[in-house]
């Protein structure tokens, strides 16, 4: 869980930055209408150029983060950047060395199914011998803690 959290940080940050330019970039424009019996204000938002650039490019950025992370380094070393800090990789539960970045990308998103099902196939491994995930049992992968030396 930690290791998604760290995972997820450098996104989130990205995410925040774009989102926090849009909003104070927006602009708004009110009208008041009084009529003999009412007083009614309308109130539109209209969101700035520079603000709808900053939050795409914050997207588009965090997309080739989590590629990257959950892609290549994870698809690669076994490892991303937070199971690296928590010392534990992702392999393959037949031959043990790391499932390459299709895979791995497929793996990130099977754990849509995990979540899906009220978030119980991220509760698989306290019952598992294997510790495994419903997105790790399809897979085929385990994880298994980095040899320290």
């Amino acid at each position: 869980m930690l290791a998604f959290v760290i995972d997820i940080l450098p996104y989130a940050v990205l995410h925040g930055i774009g989102a926090a330019i849009l909003y104070s970039t927006q602009q708004t424009a009110c009208v008041t209408d009084i009529t003999q019996y009412a007083v009614n204000q309308y109130c539109a938002t209209e969101n700035s150029t520079l603000g709808l650039i900053a939050q795409w490019l914050a997207s588009v950025l965090g997309l080739f983060y989590l590629i990257w992370n959950y892609g290549y380094r994870q698809g690669t070393t076994g490892s991303s950047l937070g199971k690296s800090v928590m010392k534990f990789k992702v392999v393959s539960e037949i031959t043990g060395q790391p499932i390459g970045f299709g895979k791995s990308v497929v793996r990130f998103l099977a754990h849509f199914i995990d979540a899906a099902i009220c978030f119980v196939g991220f509760l698989f491994p306290l019952w598992d011998a294997k510790r495994q995930t419903l997105a790790d049992k399809i897979m085929s992968t385990v994880c298994l803690p980095i040899p320290q030396g």
